[in-house]
């Protein structure tokens, strides 16, 4: 049965979740950065901007200054280094100087004994301001009239930080041949991340340098945007990741905001200083996913045969550039999704305008516009008379075509297994019969059944190849333990399980001798940002790389114990060839390795496959491989209140070879729950350019009642020859699958079609009645 999960996966991952409780205890280290405290310590707080975009003409920080218990004040002039935060491109400063372009914006530090009095003394800043317009609508910022906010040197024009686009073939001559065309405007609003600890740094000032104590996805990011604010060498700042409860993005370019805020605080102080945001302040002025507007147009003939789709979409980036390029960049490359298309025409934009910047979230782009491509599909079954899942698999993406960038698919492509197995798995007709039947039987209720198939690029792609890269290095110790060290994080996907397993299973050693090194800049190689679905993938393959190099050092010492030509070695247990009677340790090598001083580390390399992209038509390879899956849900709608629930659920994934069953089954359940909160629930509004509400009080995510009590999960493994033992990526896309899914059942049960997000009561009311 797909559910079922082997004993011995089981003893695997509890035993790896329980050596990380032991290790912190034995270690004698807090788990998470609020917990952390140094001799002396000051906490910070920033004061923020309250205006959406303004001239300041002047701050005053006299009372700032006088309260008892502030030590430090940081204004721009008190930056050594540049005031500038780098991600991708260089918009975004520490501290407003001149002018605010959004509510919440830093516009000064504070360094207090206490986080009380920090709260307090800010409180006491006066900031007078010269009013300038503001523009919050990301069509109307990118007109003509709208006024200035991206920094220029950012955006290609006016508002504008980036017009992308693709072109495959003729889309004229494509719906020319089409016999039935669709059309469809869709919106989606914010996502909060809702990573259970909010965001948290300390900065200790160390001889020299500083060091940086923090939740985060990207140590080698945050390493960076802090050597550039303090102006200082890369390696005079030591970046060391804490536990991390969830990331989904949030945690990949904020981070390095927060480190540089608290590190200019301990430069100038000479003091260790923490930095913690309470749950307002984290959802108020950190990242979200984008929101969007996003139009579709698609052709296909009477057999149901793709021939034509043209996009247009709209992305709210935000005041600053942070991730969007990218963003915008896999929204593109995913919008005609995951089917053969001749005519193919994608014109993206991301917008500046006076909110919140947005960044990194699960899926990174794409979700937004699969919303739109799987709403699309299933319009185009009901306009041909088709079954949706038949449309789907007519369409799906083989072994031998290309994607909508012109990249041919030359291996690893198991959508038409996934599509095949959810059918089996969810006895689709008996299903669709069940549905119908419950229907024509119950007056104020009605289900619905969704599907949804996505694709998923798997790492940086043609947009960063440079970044696609990872080091690793493994070490024999001399009692026979391993220890690994890589660059990724982990924050609850279960990467210290997946590494160790690749490096246990390519070295010959028991699961349990292997642990992963702690995450510190100056002890752990750069392995590429905790991003993308890439560290099985690319990181894996480094820790496959060094283990290899590793496992023939360790059989030719064996050799040499053993006086033979050939040894064998499984399970931290060694033996000469055809003679398992003879079998020791591998810490009784180890130590012969150590007393003969043989090298017993080894390091390893891996990076992405070669992609190449042109940007003027949007072709090329935009990634080395990609991953897949087909979702379906089955929703009820009470056709009285408007409410949905999700009552059962059906996900299978093409993710190549699974290293950890149990573990990628947890992160698929996790996003099926994440999604359904996408498509149901979570609603985030803005006014005047401020978040409403910034609380889990009035911004809903799901618990274990608005999912369903069990779930379907399997995988089809098509395996990746340039992934270790043939992996891919996994841990976004459940996410990107299962809320289209949700948001097909919800039009499928109502008879409607939902075109905005999220399926509120109140949406789901006026589907039901036809407005």
């Amino acid at each position: 049965m797909p559910e079922k999960v082997l004993e011995k996966e089981e003893r695997v991952v509890g035993q790896g979740a329980r050596r990380l409780d032991a290790e912190a205890k034995v270690r004698g280290e807090a788990r998470y950065a609020d917990d952390l405290s140094f001799p002396g310590m000051l906490h910070v707080r920033a004061i923020r901007s309250e205006k959406p975009h303004a001239r300041i003409l002047c701050l005053d920080l006299s009372r700032v200054e006088a309260h008892p218990q502030v030590v430090c004040i940081v204004t721009p002039e008190d930056i050594p280094g540049e005031n500038i935060v780098p991600i991708i491109y260089r918009d975004m400063p520490l501290l407003a100087e001149d002018v605010v372009r959004y509510v919440g914006e830093p516009v000064a530090l504070i360094g207090a004994t206490s986080r009380e009095a920090a709260e307090e003394a800010a409180a006491l800043a006066k900031i007078a301001y010269e009013e300038l317009p503001a523009v919050f609508d990301p069509l109307e910022a990118a007109g003509p009239e709208a006024p200035q906010v991206a920094v220029p040197e950012a955006a290609e024009e006016g508002n504008v930080f980036n017009h992308m686009v693709i072109r495959k073939g003729d889309v004229s001559e494509g719906f020319a041949q089409a016999d039935v065309v669709v059309e469809g405007e869709y919106r989606v609003g914010y996502q909060e991340h809702a990573y259970l600890e909010p965001q948290g740094v300390i900065a200790v000032p160390e001889e020299g340098g500083i060091a940086i104590y923090g939740t985060m996805q990207c140590p080698y990011y945050v390493q960076n945007a802090v050597a550039n604010v303090l102006g200082l060498p890369l390696s005079k700042v030591r970046v060391v990741q804490v536990a991390t409860g969830g990331g989904f993005g949030g945690k990949e370019d904020v981070p390095s905001h927060l480190a540089a805020m608290a590190a200019v605080v301990a430069w100038k102080s000479g003091r260790p200083a923490k930095l913690v945001y309470d749950r307002a302040e984290d959802m108020a002025t950190t990242s979200k996913r984008h929101p969007g507007l996003i139009r579709y147009r698609t052709g296909a003939r009477r057999d149901g045969t793709l021939v034509a789709v043209e996009v247009e979409f709209y992305y709210n980036a935000g005041a600053y550039q942070t991730l969007s390029s990218a963003v915008l960049w896999r929204g593109l490359v995913h919008a005609a999704g995951p089917y053969r298309i001749p005519h193919v025409k994608v014109d993206a934009y991301s917008v500046a305008t006076n909110t919140v910047p947005c960044g990194a979230f699960r899926g990174f782009g794409s979700p937004q516009v699969i919303f739109a491509h799987e709403s699309q599909m299933d319009e185009l079954a009901g306009r041909l008379g088709m079954d949706p899942l038949e449309l789907r698999r007519r369409n799906a993406l083989r072994v031998g075509d290309e994607t909508a960038t012109g990249q041919l698919l030359t291996e690893s492509v198991g959508l038409p297994q996934a599509i095949e197995r959810a059918a089996e798995l969810s006895r689709w007709e008996e299903l669709k019969a069940e549905v119908e039947e419950f229907n024509r039987r119950e007056p104020f209720k009605r289900r619905g059944i969704g599907v949804s198939t996505v694709m998923y690029g798997v790492g940086m792609g043609a947009k960063a190849p440079s970044l696609d890269k990872a080091g690793a290095y493994v070490k024999l110790e001399a009692d026979g333990s391993v220890t690994v060290a890589v660059g990724n994080t982990e924050m609850g996907q279960g990467a210290i399980t997946v590494l160790a397993q690749i490096a246990a299973e390519a070295l010959g050693a028991s699961l349990f001798d292997v642990q992963l090194a702690p995450v510190d800049t100056s002890r752990v190689p750069d392995s590429g940002p905790t991003v993308a679905s890439r560290t099985t993938t690319v990181a894996g393959m480094a820790v496959l790389d060094a283990a290899r190099k590793l496992r023939a050092r360790v059989e030719s010492a064996a050799r040499e114990l053993f006086s033979c030509d050939e040894v064998e070695l499984s399970g931290s247990r060694v033996w000469p060839a055809r003679a398992p009677e003879k079998a020791v340790p591998l810490a009784e090598v180890a130590r012969w390795m150590w007393a003969h001083n043989w090298d017993m580390g080894a390091t390893g390399w891996a990076e992405g496959a070669p992609v190449d992209w042109d940007p003027k038509t949007g072709q090329g390879k935009a990634y080395f491989v990609y991953s897949y899956a087909c979702h379906i849900a089955e929703v009820e709608v009470d056709l009285l209140t408007g409410e949905a629930c999700v009552r059962r659920f059906w996900a299978v994934h093409d993710s190549g070879k699974i290293v950890n069953p149990e573990t990628a089954r947890g992160q698929v359940a996790g996003g099926i729950a994440q999604g359904i909160g996408y498509a149901l629930m979570e609603e985030l509004r803005s006014e005047g350019g401020r978040l409403v509400a910034p609380s889990f009080t009035a911004y809903h995510i799901p618990t274990t009642m608005d999912v369903p009590e069990g779930y379907v999960i399997d995988f089809v493994e098509a395996p990746y020859s340039g992934g270790p033992f043939g992996a891919k990526g996994l841990g976004e896309v459940p996410l990107m699958a299962s809320h289209a899914a949700v948001a097909n059942a919800i039009s499928a049960a109502t008879r409607g079609r939902l075109r905005e997000y999220p399926a509120i009561p109140e949406r789901v009311l006026a589907l039901v009645e036809g407005k």
